[in-house]
């Protein structure tokens, strides 16, 4: 098979599941936004995949994702997401490819992105990352902490706060990890009204775990290897 024949199947499959979940949790197919990872793939791959319908894709690191973005140029109009930890030295750089970023963890980080994209002259979505494992491995805020930060947050001018982010452990069983897409979504709700502002947005599940995700709620999925199987 060819790497455009591979990636359309996986795709398909992956599309598939993703209705198929919507479906179980009476929602709409197209509530829920597939972000490919492509952190392990190549501008060829990222290519056949635009072509192939793929408008979002999600980057890790700062620095592979500037190279990757400058390569395709205007010539590939992908929506780009900052998916992984991002330092505030790099900030700058990351605001030259990310449309939005997922993993907002610190009143800090928030401030040093509000203050380079006041010099842009931009208005970046942002989400904010919150530890729901418990994982004392994993970045976010904690749950008790995410109304202080909202409240520091949110008068933020060059940002807008339109959702919350996780990451699950690691688990054979994705309905291990249930509670833990549960615990996003009720932090959502119970801070929406607080907030006084929507926040529309949750980005969990990935490849081993994302229809659970769609199940409990999720509007973004962070999917890489379950594309790529087989290249």
């Amino acid at each position: 098979m060819t790497t455009e024949e591979i990636l359309r199947r996986n795709l398909d499959d992956v599309r598939s599941r993703m209705a198929a979940a919507c479906s179980r949790a009476g929602r709409p197919a197209d509530d829920v936004r597939l972000v490919a990872v492509t952190k392990t793939v190549g501008v060829d791959v990222m290519r056949v995949l635009h072509g192939l319908g793929v408008t979002d894709v999600g980057e890790n690191r700062v620095q592979q994702a500037s190279e990757k973005h400058a390569a395709l140029g205007c010539s590939v109009g992908f929506h780009w997401h900052l998916i992984g930890h991002l330092q505030r030295n790099k900030v700058r750089h990351a605001l030259e490819f990310a449309e939005r970023i997922h993993s907002v963890d610190s009143v800090r980080l928030a401030a040093e992105i509000d203050r380079r994209a006041a010099t842009l002259q931009r208005t970046v979505p942002v989400l904010l990352q919150c530890n729901t494992s418990g994982e004392e491995s994993k970045f976010g805020i904690e749950p008790a902490e995410l109304p202080a930060v909202l409240e520091a947050v949110l008068p933020l001018e060059h940002i807008r706060v339109d959702g919350l982010m996780t990451m699950a452990p690691f688990v054979a069983e994705p309905e291990t990890v249930r509670p833990v897409f549960a615990a996003l979504r009720e932090l959502r709700d119970e801070a929406q009204p607080r907030a006084g502002v929507p926040l529309p947005h949750l980005s969990m599940g990935m490849t081993q775990d994302f229809e659970v995700a769609i199940e409990e709620g999720a509007t973004m999925v962070r999917v890489g290897s379950a594309l790529y199987r087989g290249l």
